[in-house]
């Protein structure tokens, strides 16, 4: 990374600071069609004055409803580039989903394409706004012009995430300049990427791990980025042997559904030699995932509000199952600081489970309208993740849930990944959720939704043994539903907040069998 962009504090100054230095380059790769870095500037830039033309000026939100492509990017940088703040949207979302977002926000343009028109209208109509609205294109015929300084600042807000994800109601994470920049010009550290590198995303561009660590992590350290469509197992390595990628971004599902195609000679024959995944894999599967496809896997651990989360250091043995250790800033230093309390805020001993807190410069500003949300969040300088862990006394941390997520089962408290981790070990489960449903007198439950592999649905009391062959008894499920599918968030983990928590006529209920 160079000098020039490992100071720059804004979007704006990240992607000039990179064309300076390499403007012929190839940056930005996607189907057909490639840019350069200047070619990408000037798009940019033609996409700011558009903006300033339409009224939009500094700290207006502007609504983007679009799948991944070139032109998305190039009206995000105009944006960055005039002060506004992006509202990313989901194209797939539910209408209510769409509605609840706009009205939080009240954004005074939206871009997207003619096919999504009649879907933003419905939306805004329902939260009692009027959208403007302005195709992509029309945005980009706009000859540029020497932009005035838009007095654009590190700390203003320059994206609302929204960060619904596995949590329920959407809240918009207001993440500023600074919060985004530091964590493009960590990423390239972090992974030991530089201006050789060609990382591919497939991540849908409304998600922070694209916009962050592929686009703008790129833009750090001077590399190429491949620009996905969308997506898709099939074909997923023929175009990295097209593109001739060398890194990607494997979030939520995805090194799973890749070890699951069948597998083929050339399953390894390309220029991928990093993959950045999350969350942490059994040591054996991980282990396999790097052998079949001959790469080497990192693991790390950010959320919307702080990108600034975690990483296996580069050097030194892998710590397998881990998060890693805390991420720090290849310039600025040790800025991430962290510690895992108990209910009450106090630190526990290494070893011991306690949420996690982060203290450091890229952590969001807060959510967006929402000031008691963000004061329980945000207490004493320090963000509370939400997220149970245990951190050994070397600095190494490990997942053990999300706190909402936990089950509170006759006395005792459970995660439900260690109950997936166990249904997924059987032969005959493709993969499983566990969630706690109400219990007749008190406390929870334990449910588990499985979809099974192959002909042959395994037998509820097999699954209930195998779990109690691995699990202390509490964690077997009493509630066993076979289904086809599980619900995904956008960026493919499961959806466990979607899951029904009421009694079903499908479901096996141990407890009624044996009466």
């Amino acid at each position: 990374m160079s000098l020039r962009t490992s100071t720059a504090e804004t979007i704006g100054q990240l992607l000039d600071a990179a064309e300076e230095e390499r403007p012929h380059q190839e940056y930005l790769l996607f189907e057909e069609r490639v840019y350069t870095y200047a070619e990408t500037k000037t798009m940019s830039e033609r996409a700011a004055v558009a903006l300033l033309s339409r009224g939009i000026r500094h700290g207006d939100r502007v609504a983007v409803m679009l799948s991944n492509c070139p032109e998305y990017l190039f009206v995000w940088f105009g944006i960055a580039k005039i002060g506004a703040v992006l509202l990313p949207l989901n194209p797939a979302a539910p209408t209510p989903e769409v509605a609840s977002l706009l009205a939080q926000a009240a954004p005074r343009l939206a871009v997207a394409n003619l096919s999504h028109r009649e879907l933003l209208h419905t939306a805004a109509a329902a939260g009692g706004l009027i959208l403007k609205q302005v195709e992509p294109e029309h945005l980009l015929e706009t000859q540029p012009v020497a932009l005035d300084d838009q007095n654009v600042a590190a700390d203003d807000v320059g994206v609302l995430m929204n960060t619904s994800g596995t949590t329920g109601a959407p809240k918009l994470v207001m993440q500023t300049h600074r919060t985004y920049v530091l964590a493009a010009q960590g990423f390239p550290w972090w992974l030991g990427l530089t201006e050789q590198d060609r990382l591919m995303t497939a991540l849908p561009l409304f998600h922070s791990n694209a916009l962050v660590y592929s686009v703008l992590g790129s833009l750090a350290a001077g590399a190429s980025l491949v620009l996905l469509p969308r997506f898709s197992a099939t074909t997923f390595w023929e175009q990295a042997r097209r593109y001739r990628a060398t890194q990607f971004n494997a979030i939520g599902a995805i090194v799973e559904i890749l070890m699951r195609q069948p597998p083929l000679p050339d399953d390894a024959r390309h220029n991928v030699r990093l993959c950045y995944s999350a969350p942490a894999l059994a040591k054996d599967r991980h282990l396999q995932f790097e052998h079949r496809f001959g790469l080497r896997l990192i693991v790390g651990y950010g959320l919307s509000e702080s990108s600034y989360g975690t990483i296996w250091p580069l050097d030194g043995p892998p710590p397998y199952e881990s998060m890693g250790k805390l991420r720090q800033h290849p310039r600025l230093g040790e800025i991430n600081q962290a510690r895992v309390v108990n209910s009450e805020d106090k630190d526990v001993a290494p070893g011991e489970v306690g949420e996690l807190l982060l203290r450091n410069p890229a952590i969001m500003k807060g959510y967006f309208g929402l000031q008691q949300q963000t004061a329980d969040v945000l207490r004493d300088g320090w963000l509370h993740t939400g997220d149970l862990v245990r951190a050994d006394r070397n600095g190494v941390f490990y997942f053990v849930a999300r706190k909402k997520e936990v089950i509170r089962r006759r006395g005792e408290n459970l995660a439900p990944t260690e109950v997936e981790e166990a249904l997924n070990a059987h032969p005959a489960v493709r993969e499983a959720a566990v969630v706690g449903v109400p219990a007749e007198l008190s406390e929870e439950d334990v449910k588990a939704f499985v979809v099974y592999t192959g002909a042959i649905c395994p037998e509820p009391e097999e699954l209930r043994s195998w779990c109690a062959q691995r699990l202390a008894p509490f964690k077997v499920p009493r509630y066993i539903e076979f289904v086809d599918t599980l619900p995904r968030t956008p960026t493919a983990r499961i959806a466990r907040h979607l899951l029904p928590r009421e009694r079903t006529a499908a479901e096996y209920d141990a407890d009624r069998h044996r009466a």
